[in-house]
C-alpha cells in the first residue's frame, strides 16, 4: 500500500465532491479514466483556466469562454480531453459537473 496514497470523496457521476480537496494527484488518478495517457502543458492551461474561472464565477465557463480565453479550437480540446471540456476537463480540474451546455 503506497502510505502517500490520497483518498478522495466523488459523487456518482464520478466527480470530485469539493473542489477545495482537489490536488495534482486527482488529475492523475482521473486522467487514466479519461484516456488520457501523458498531460501536457495544453492540458494544465485548460484546467488552470477552468479552476481560475470557477474561482471568479462558482460555475464552469461555457464552452464559447473557454476557446477564447485559451485559443483552442473546440475541435482540439476534445482531442485534449475525449470525453469533452464538460465531463473530461471540468472533472481533471475538481469542478462539480457542469448542469448546463459546457
Amino acid at each position: 500500500m503506497n502510505s502517500k496514497a490520497r483518498l478522495f470523496e466523488v459523487d456518482e457521476d464520478g466527480f470530485i465532491a469539493s473542489f477545495d480537496t482537489w490536488s495534482p494527484e486527482w488529475v492523475d488518478y482521473v486522467k487514466t479514466f479519461e484516456g488520457i495517457s501523458e498531460l501536457t502543458d495544453e492540458h494544465w492551461q485548460v484546467i488552470h483556466v477552468l479552476q481560475d474561472y470557477y474561482r471568479q464565477h462558482g460555475i464552469a465557463p461555457m464552452v464559447r469562454i473557454l476557446t477564447k480565453v485559451t485559443g483552442f479550437k473546440l475541435k482540439h480540446i476534445y482531442e485534449l480531453f475525449p470525453s469533452g471540456p464538460g465531463k473530461g476537463a471540468c472533472k481533471m480540474a475538481g469542478l462539480p459537473k457542469p448542469t448546463g451546455c459546457v
